[in-house]
């Protein structure tokens, strides 16, 4: 329906089975701890018939849990980013605590 301009969804519904090709922009209020999640969800908007630029705009408080979920996004897409580049340096890159997050 083209007269409704907002569409407020979670980030696990929005993340499966919708294509939101009318959105062209999206706000995360509500970080997810896996960046994979999140990211799908952001991709509902990036479907064949969009023909518009799409904004994702993500809101972190500072001092809150959902910074401290931001900060564990950018680690996991590290590791990830790293384990895709070469897999050699991603395991002598390894902590303890990478071990104990990546299977947590």
């Amino acid at each position: 329906d083209k007269d409704i301009k907002l569409f407020l969804i979670s980030i696990k519904a929005g993340g499966v089975g919708l294509n939101l090709t009318e959105a062209d922009y999206v706000f995360i209020l509500d970080p997810w701890w896996n960046p994979a999640v999140e990211q799908q969800a952001i991709d509902r908007t990036h479907r064949i018939g969009q023909n518009k630029n799409v904004f994702i705009y993500k809101f972190i408080t500072k001092d809150t849990v959902e910074e401290k979920i931001l900060a564990l996004q950018n680690r996991k897409r590290k590791v990830a980013e790293s384990l895709i580049t070469t897999e050699e340096s991603f395991v002598k890159s390894l902590t303890a605590k990478d071990i104990e997050e990546i299977l947590s």
